[in-house]
């Protein structure tokens, strides 16, 4: 994923970028033509698969929606596995079955995020999707596979696509593809969507659902919101759940969307005393948390909260004052949908299959 001193090169070498990004966007649409021409192979997995993936880089809410999605599989009673590449993994082997008890830098931050919050689940990480795919179905036969981050990943068949976007991707980023911008390919694909989904709270949405109209309505595809509510801070040792950090505290992030996390916590417990930034998925050192320790005692913060991603990684070097918010996923307005996201999921489910 670009850091921020690439997007800043980025934007003031856009005049200059952006015709590679239209070359790079009809290199993507012939290689879709190629997949569905039968030119390129894909894996058809013997049981549905929903893909949950977006059209740029980032910070668009996917491992969350993962997360939600394999919670209501475990409700309903379905064994689900979940295939992922593993963005900066370095599993011993491939296919790699992520445990709650995994290494981070094995597993990755997000696969094992999910093994841990999810124990009913399978979470493979194998950049051979298909590969992976195989293997569970031999061991487990599960009842459900999701695709993370999987929009793009055509080797894989699936029966339902949600992309994600951003507010940006309406709007200043609309249609800017790499390496002009953050786009992964062209407006073009995004007519395999079945479903969008947008990280937004109640108050943006109705900006949003008017910029999604001009953009999108003519494809006819519903598109559903949703938010992240803080339930409180769960201490990262014991596991239990307190309502608030008190003050003063410190805040760490190491996620795409850093100023978002900044905006939950001061919304929620008030403003940090520091906000300590790292790049996304950053791999946490002892020589990190001993920083981290020294901040929070010459700001006298008794309390060090992070997000449940960081949390994952910062675990073993931590001490007990971290803690990780606790979130939940909530969907709020939704557009040409006239079932709940829930509902409309597994109607189209039902549908497909």
């Amino acid at each position: 994923m670009p850091d921020p001193d690439w997007s800043h090169w980025q934007a003031r070498l856009a005049p200059l970028l952006r015709p590679a990004g239209r070359l790079y966007a009809q290199a993507m649409r012939c290689r879709e033509h190629a997949y569905a021409a039968g030119w390129l192979t894909s894996w058809r997995p013997p049981v549905p698969c929903v893909s949950v993936g977006n059209i740029g880089w980032g910070g668009s809410g996917k491992t969350p929606l993962c997360q939600y999605l394999l919670r209501r599989a475990a409700e309903h009673g379905q064994r689900a596995a979940l295939l992922t590449r593993g963005y900066r993994a370095h599993p011993p082997h491939l296919p790699y079955l992520v445990r709650a008890d995994s290494p981070p830098d094995e597993a990755g931050d997000e696969p094992l995020l999910l093994a841990q919050s999810c124990p009913e689940a399978h979470v493979w990480v194998d950049p051979l999707r298909p590969r992976a795919g195989a293997r569970a179905w031999r061991t487990s036969q599960p009842d459900l596979y999701l695709l993370d981050d999987g929009f793009q990943h055509l080797a894989v068949k699936r029966d339902i696509d949600l992309v994600l976007l951003r507010p940006e991707d309406l709007d200043s980023q609309w249609d800017t593809v790499l390496p002009g911008g953050s786009w992964r390919e062209g407006r073009r694909g995004l007519r395999r969507a079945d479903g969008f989904c947008i990280q937004a709270p109640p108050a943006q949405w109705p900006r949003l659902r008017a910029k999604f109209i001009d953009r999108l309505g003519a494809l006819q595809k519903p598109l559903f919101s949703f938010s992240l509510t803080v339930q409180g801070i769960r201490h990262c040792e014991t596991g239990l759940l307190r309502a608030a950090p008190g003050t003063p505290y410190l805040l760490i992030s190491g996620v795409a969307g850093p100023q978002r996390v900044l905006r939950t916590a001061t919304d929620t417990f008030g403003p940090p005393v520091r906000h300590l930034c790292y790049p996304d998925h950053h791999q946490f050192t002892a020589a990190d948390w001993e920083t981290i320790q020294r901040t929070a005692r010459d700001h006298a913060c008794p309390t060090v909260l992070c997000t449940p991603k960081d949390a994952v990684k910062l675990r073993s070097l931590a001490d007990d004052s971290l803690f990780a918010f606790d979130l939940d996923l909530a969907f709020g307005p939704q557009w040409l949908a006239a079932a709940p996201f829930s509902k409309w999921l597994e109607h189209r489910l039902v549908q497909k299959v």
